[in-house]
């Protein structure tokens, strides 16, 4: 089955600590995956920054709603006990627990107010209530993706506009900026040999130059997909230079031949797309500018033992 959303989640964590015991997230983790019938990929699965599997995320969020609303109180470092609120609200227990639900709760709705407040007189606020299915975590992740698609678009819209010669500068810085070619002035005298709408040329793998990369590419229109016969003629090149790796780069994209004849053969070429290729520019600060920047905090429990 899918993995729950985090309302979804309220109303079992709080059957789970009807018990009266103490829990952890840990053991309620465990406990709810296999009350959920997760499978172990869905288990792993992590959210878009890489940092937290998405499941304990949803889990989180499910039982620190639960806690503002005092249906669970916190009793130790990441241990929780359900209060006399929440043994109530389990006698006679709703079909689901939900946002729409917990603001029956005057401790929920100041929780919930003081966000509103803090953002009205234009102060951060460090607390998130998600309306949806999304926690504050996925909620900012996916107007990142969002944000991150869109000007990714634009990146490749901007270069195709752009002229042969400036499509072989920005490659080399690209490339430069991973940390292949050595100098920005040897990428430069190795790459951009002939005007074939790209470029083709050697760079140095490592600033030491102990191996060769051979690099073609290709400023096309996005229906015009790089095929086979376009490989076929680049790993040619390479058997005539001698060399075993090669960088393919287009603004357009492959066919599905194309990739699995890339594949299969003995040099190694990579292929890199216009989405992919406009993704490394904003990961590697080429032709963008950094607007702002956000720093995701959570309390450090181990600041407090005594």
């Amino acid at each position: 089955m899918t993995i729950p959303d985090f309302q979804t989640l309220m109303l079992p964590i709080l059957k789970l600590s009807g018990d009266q015991k103490e829990h952890s997230s840990r053991d309620t983790i465990n406990t709810l995956a296999q009350q959920f019938m997760l499978t172990e990929q869905e288990r792993i699965e992590l959210l878009p920054s890489g940092r937290q599997s998405r499941f304990d995320n949803r889990v989180g969020w499910a039982a620190t709603y639960l806690r503002r609303s005092d249906l669970l109180s916190k009793s130790g470092r990441g241990k929780f006990l359900i209060t006399s609120r929440g043994l109530e609200v389990l006698k006679n227990p709703p079909p689901i627990i939900d946002i729409r639900f917990l603001q029956q709760y005057n401790e929920f709705n100041q929780f919930r107010t003081r966000r509103e407040r803090d953002e009205l007189n234009g102060e951060p606020s460090d607390i998130v209530i998600s309306e949806g299915t999304q926690t504050p975590e996925e909620s900012m992740d996916a107007a990142y993706q969002s944000l991150r698609q869109t000007l990714s678009s634009e990146l490749l819209t901007t270069i195709k506009r752009c002229t042969p010669t400036f499509f072989e500068r920005l490659v080399i810085d690209v490339l430069v900026k991973m940390g292949y070619g050595g100098t920005r002035q040897d990428a430069g005298k190795a790459i951009g040999r002939n005007g074939d709408e790209g470029i083709d040329g050697i760079i140095n793998e490592d600033r030491l130059g102990l191996d060769v990369i051979y690099v073609q590419a290709k400023k096309w229109d996005k229906e015009n997909q790089i095929s086979r016969p376009e490989i076929q003629k680049f790993a040619g090149a390479l058997q005539g230079q001698r060399a075993k790796k090669g960088i393919f780069i287009t603004t357009s994209s492959f066919t599905k031949e194309a990739k699995d004849f890339a594949s299969r053969i003995e040099n190694k070429i990579i292929l890199i797309d216009g989405e992919t290729f406009s993704q490394l520019m904003i990961d590697y600060n080429v032709g963008v500018n950094l607007v702002a920047s956000y720093e995701l905090k959570r309390l450090d429990s181990d600041y407090f033992e005594e």
